[in-house]
């Protein structure tokens, strides 16, 4: 992955973190601007994740994004929403993120 591609990686994650954000304000207070800014930073997030499938192959860019957006959005939801996940939530949550580093990287330790 280049710079360029990890500049691009870390835009489209900003953006989904906004867009995620927006849709969980706009499940507290819908309103027809809060719906459009959702959609709008979706589709900004998609357009830039397009490029990077074109660029870098669907398995690397869906799974290098599927792994930051999985730990940002937790992030987010349980510092400033104050969201609580129970014991078997967290479990599932590390293990996801152990599953999709795991397929990340792993043809690159089965090449070796």
């Amino acid at each position: 992955m280049t710079w360029w591609g990890l500049g691009q990686l870390g835009a489209s994650t900003v953006i989904f973190i906004f867009a995620a954000s927006a849709a969980k304000w706009w499940t507290l207070a819908p309103s027809h601007w809060r719906l459009a800014l959702v959609l709008v930073l979706y589709t900004a997030g998609n357009l830039i994740m397009l490029r990077l499938i074109r660029d870098f192959g669907m398995g690397v860019a869906l799974s290098l994004s599927a792994v930051i957006q999985l730990v940002a959005v937790n992030v987010v939801a349980f510092a400033w929403f104050g969201e609580r996940v129970g014991t078997y939530e967290g479990i599932g949550i590390a293990v996801a993120i152990v599953a999709v580093m795991l397929i990340t990287i792993g043809p690159y330790l089965a090449s070796r």
